[in-house]
């Protein structure tokens, strides 16, 4: 490889790596003691999470307005307010040290968002009648809020709550349609922030509670190196087979997925090794960058440590965290099996084959080699599963078995290597605070996120949401299916300048109630836990979806591919993923409501990983040998066939209490297609030259 492709590939990585730590929470690098003031507060967040989860007994809304606090402090010290200087003002983007002004806001900001907890007492006996100082207050929070988003987020999510806040008072001037009664001053601030149904609301409840100890149970396993272990683990085992690189890669991405809730920072971590292995093996660089941006992004689909959207589901259903992991399984591990099927199409249809055994790491010394990590995630697993601890206990004692892991595992391997114990041991503890810093920077887009997108849940909650369910259904004419579609659209589109999780808070506090009641319209009963996932699997989509789609932005650096290109093609390795909600919303049993069986959920679920295999054979052209144009409706038929059991069966006469026999047609149909393209299929030897 020439220097100057060693240059491009570093010059790539390190922006996919600038992209990981922005989205992380890495703003100013200060210099001198100012360096230690980020640090200390974050590593002081993290002391009072681990603390409300052990011993420290508060009311909630002091436990969110203390968590809000934190997180405003974090990112008015951190994130200068321009990324660039503007009219020659540098310490509007200063990076490399603390404006005074940006400390006096983020002490402002603070003191607005612990307003609520000290002043409680009287607060809540005159609810509902604020004085001047709480509407003041209160409005300084809610602009310092949204201001602070837009430094983390970007400016969409600003944008959109600040309409809402706009309609709330400009309702009763719309047309017809829209018009809403409106809300006064006194109303309006007191249901943001002087209650539990605006910025106060479950999502920063959820924020606060359960997601920020998995989010730093991440960033600990990730400090402890377990992301390079998850990688290699799947190097040593998929590697030598065709298209190795890129099944590992999928399977990296998956278990990074434990470790990490964010798609770039997936990216970074796996695409790194597997990006250029990919393009060694044949991938060319945008189907390489590709394959990586699926994986990655898929990464918070799969149960039992899903993203932080998840738990708020729980909330919001009113379900047990465990059933949100039973109704996500089938699609989830349906969808990754899916995408390995693509990464074996798209290496049968370039020829590819395998890395040499020699090159790749021994399965047993690695899996040996990171056992320490497997230890802390498997009791996480069996106190969510089995047990059936609340995920704030599960995560917390996952935590301090992380915490033993730390501490020991440098020493021993100092000790192992003949080397001395005593810089091993001030290592660790330096990893362990650098692993609470991190959790606490990865925490705040997570808490920005959900406090402000509670100013539209709490807009929603003045009296907007009949009116919003009468618009929708207006527009989609009452029909569940174009209902659906606006749905999808309006996620995805939203969810080009915003996370996950403020997405699907966006979509399910607007759409989820309407797409419940729309379908009773329509004599079809849809679960409500369907709806929501319905919400959450667009809003994860929009992570790949261009023009935006800064995932694809990642990958396509690390492998040199162009960003547009390379976030089309991984599009199109998601649309099996977008398939699913619509199955699900219509066939319940995918997500596993009313079934109680082992036997039935297996079956089920190999037959939707069939029908997902069938899809994406339809949507990449290839099944054995390349499809002819004719052969497309045929594979669809096999999906509908596959996981609509309950349609066919309904076409067919046949009682729904045996609909599964319907499998047989769909298999039947497969095995046709199987039999039509094996004396198509490639040679060996065409193959090889076609390589």
């Amino acid at each position: 490889m020439s220097n100057t492709n060693i240059d491009e590939r570093d010059e790539g990585l390190e922006l996919a790596k600038r992209m990981a730590e922005e989205e992380e929470g890495v703003g100013r690098r200060p210099k001198g003691l100012s360096k230690w003031v980020i640090p200390t507060i974050c590593v002081a967040w993290s002391l009072f999470q681990l603390s409300i989860a052990s011993w420290l007994l508060l009311d909630s809304t002091y436990i969110r307005a203390i968590h809000l606090g934190f997180a405003l402090l974090v990112v008015y010290l951190n994130y200068p307010m321009l990324k660039h200087p503007f009219l020659g003002l540098k310490f509007l983007s200063a990076k490399n040290r603390i404006p005074i002004i940006d400390a006096v806001v983020a002490l402002v900001a603070c003191f607005a968002a612990l307003y609520i907890a000290i002043d409680y007492e009287s607060m809540t006996l005159r609810y509902g009648n604020a004085i001047g100082r709480d509407i003041f207050i209160g409005l300084t929070l809610v602009v310092l809020l949204l201001e602070a988003s837009r430094r983390v987020i970007g400016p969409a999510l600003p944008v959109i709550a600040g309409a809402f806040i706009l309609y709330a008072f400009a309702g009763p001037y719309m047309p017809d349609l829209i018009a809403f009664k409106g809300t006064s001053m006194n109303r309006f601030v007191g249901q943001m922030t002087m209650s539990t149904e605006g910025i106060y609301g479950i999502p920063l409840d959820v924020s606060a509670t359960i997601v920020f100890l998995f989010v730093l149970f991440g960033a600990m396993l990730d400090k402890a190196g377990a992301g390079q272990y998850f990688i290699r683990l799947a190097l040593s085992l998929l590697g030598g087979f065709k298209g190795g690189p890129a099944k590992a890669a999928v399977m990296g991405s998956g278990l990074t997925g434990l470790v990490s809730g964010s798609s770039i920072a997936n990216i970074v971590t796996t695409g790194t090794f597997t990006i250029p292995l990919m393009k060694k093996v044949g991938y060319p660089a945008k189907k390489a960058a590709a394959v990586e941006v699926a994986a990655s992004t898929d990464g918070q689909l799969a149960p039992p440590i899903m993203g932080a959207a998840a738990f708020i589901i729980a909330e919001y259903v009113n379900v047990p965290y465990v059933e949100v992991i039973k109704a996500a399984a089938v699609p989830a591990f349906a969808s990754y099996a899916a995408l390995f099927y693509i990464t074996h199409i798209e290496a049968s249809k370039l020829g590819l084959q395998g890395m040499p055994r020699s090159e790749l790491p021994p399965f047993f010394k690695t899996f040996v080699g990171g056992l320490q990590y497997v230890i802390p995630i498997m009791m996480l697993l069996y106190e969510l599963i089995v047990v059936r601890h609340s995920p704030e206990l599960a995560a917390f004692n996952a935590i301090w078995l992380m915490a033993i892991v730390m501490l020991l595992q440098r020493p021993i391997q100092a000790h192992l290597r003949k080397e001395p114990i005593g810089p091993a041991i001030r290592l660790a503890i330096t990893e362990i605070f650098s692993a609470l810093a991190a959790g606490s920077r990865n925490m705040v887009s997570v808490a920005l996120a959900t406090a402000a997108a509670g100013i539209i849940v709490g807009v929603v909650a003045l009296g907007l949401g009949q009116l919003i369910t009468a618009i929708i259904d207006t527009l989609s004419g009452g029909n569940i299916f174009l209902m659906l579609v606006i749905t999808a659209v309006a996620s995805l589109i939203i969810g080009m300048g915003l996370p996950t999780t403020a997405t699907y808070i966006v979509m399910a506090s607007l759409t989820a109630p309407a797409i419940v009641e729309i379908g009773g319209f329509n004599d079809f009963i849809v679960p409500l836990m369907a709806a929501h996932l319905f919400c959450f699997y667009f809003g994860i989509l929009a992570d790949d979806t261009p023009p935006v789609g800064l995932a694809a932005y990642a990958a396509a650096a690390i492998a040199k591919s162009p960003p547009i290109p390379t976030g089309i093609q991984g599009f199109m390795y998601d649309i099996r993923t977008a398939i699913l909600p619509f199955m699900f919303i219509f066939n319940a049993d995918l997500i596993l409501h009313n079934v109680y069986s082992w036997s039935q959920g297996f079956l089920i679920f190999i037959m939707a990983c069939l029908g997902n295999f069938a899809f994406a054979s339809a949507t990449q052209g290839f099944f054995i040998a390349r499809n002819k144009i004719w052969e497309i409706p045929i594979f669809l038929s096999v999906t509908l066939s596959l996981m609509r059991p309950d349609l066919i069966a309904s076409w067919l006469g046949i009682p729904q209490d045996q609909r599964y026999w319907t499998y047989l047609i769909g298999l039947g149909i497969f095995g046709l297609l199987y039999l039509m393209q094996r004396p198509r299929m490639p040679k060996p030897e065409a193959v090889s030259a076609a390589a």
